[in-house]
């Protein structure tokens, strides 16, 4: 059945579809928004829960910022990704390490996220603010959406960096600061989480990180997983980067998958959508979609993979354009099939106990969600 659907829908795309991707110089001129986070995770040595309540639900929080909107265009997701209290990182540093830049590179933030161990003892919230606000590359654009998250859970008082000075400065730059303690809500505020978050208009919350995160199976997982599998086969690596972006994008599918089939449907969803998951820097066909053929044109043949080396330009040109529409069919399956997963999630959702889940995702969707609306950016129902 999945199999006759991929044609159906391959046959509707080709109607549409051009023969090859649009040239971005024919695109009409636009305004381009971001949501911009910078995630700040405590790696002491209690922090094992956290760690896993954030590689388990990465996907899920990126399918949530991409149903955003603001003036009818979908905002770029960046993401960056710092780990601090771990005593193998200089002390004069403040145990601090940016792992990933602000990208749009979401397998290399998966990628990091999934290195993440939980060892130490040195925890200095004030200079993990201080150091991402400094040392990210920030929009300047006040209509962009800019948060760090920053979760924990010992005093925010601690080390020699001032945490309402950090603060105070975040805030300056139109940088949100949200703190999520690891722990009693209470002990939070005795702690000075919530004051941190109050500085710098942001919002304090708190979970409980030994929480195991559930992810909820559908009839649809499967087709959608099989889906990934082909859509992986449309991509083109080319260049220096190509093969190792290529392996970096498969062992993400395994990571996601080790929390289940329903994970890794989240993260398939993610890789649907143009506007999150792009890989012009490796594959040919994002490449050609954002910057027009004239960068096919560019690469050398000994940087193409191996049966595009013996095809003449024309071919090439029609190789790609066959590659765009088969992947454009295939996201548009994925993203109708996810529709029906989470109509099914909701109603089942239904029938079990009310409340939020307190774990890292449903703090964080809610809050962030709150920040971004009051910058009039708009959310899917």
């Amino acid at each position: 059945m999945l199999k006759f659907i991929s044609i159906i829908a391959l046959f509707a795309a080709s109607l549409v579809a051009p023969k090859y991707p649009p040239n971005k110089e024919n695109k009409t001129e636009r305004k381009e928004y971001k949501i911009q986070i910078a995630l700040l995770l405590d790696v002491s040595g209690s922090m094992d829960g956290l760690i896993e309540q954030a590689k388990s639900q990465l996907w899920k929080m990126v399918n949530e910022l991409a149903t955003s909107s603001k003036g009818f265009e979908s905002p770029d997701i960046e993401l960056a990704l710092y780990e601090y209290g771990k005593p193998s990182h200089p002390k004069a540093e403040g145990y601090i390490k940016q792992l990933v830049p602000l990208t749009t590179d979401l397998d290399l933030v998966s990628d990091e996220l999934f290195g993440l161990t939980a060892m130490g003892e040195s925890e200095y919230c004030g200079w993990a603010i201080k150091d991402a606000v400094n040392n990210l590359k920030w929009s300047e654009s006040n209509g962009d959406l800019k948060i760090i998250i920053i979760a924990g859970n010992e005093e925010f008082t601690k080390g020699k960096v001032d945490y309402k000075k950090a603060c105070k400065r975040s805030i300056t730059k139109g940088i949100i600061v949200n703190t999520i303690f690891c722990g009693n809500y209470h002990e939070g505020i005795h702690t000075m989480w919530k004051d941190a978050a109050d500085r710098a208009n942001g919002k304090y919350m708190c979970i409980n990180h030994n929480n195991k995160v559930v992810h909820t199976e559908t009839p649809f997982d499967d087709d959608i997983v099989e889906l990934n599998t082909e859509l992986n086969k449309t991509y083109i690596a080319y260049g220096s980067k190509g093969k190792d972006k290529v392996a970096r994008q498969k062992a993400q599918d395994v990571n996601a998958g080790g929390y289940g089939k329903a994970n890794l449907a989240e993260r398939a969803l993610s890789k649907s959508k143009k506007n999150v998951y792009k890989n012009d820097e490796w594959d040919v066909v994002d490449a050609v979609e954002e910057k027009g053929l004239e960068v096919l044109e560019g690469i050398k043949e000994e940087e193409l993979p191996e049966e595009m080396q013996k095809m003449d330009k024309e071919e090439r040109k029609e190789y790609v354009g066959k590659k765009s529409k088969e992947r454009n069919a295939i996201q548009k399956e994925i993203q109708e099939l996810s529709t029906q997963r989470n109509k099914y999630i909701a109603t089942e959702h239904k029938k079990m106990s009310t409340g939020t889940k307190n774990t890292l995702d449903e703090v964080m969707i809610k809050a962030v969600r709150e920040q971004a609306e009051a910058k009039k950016f708009k959310f899917d129902k």
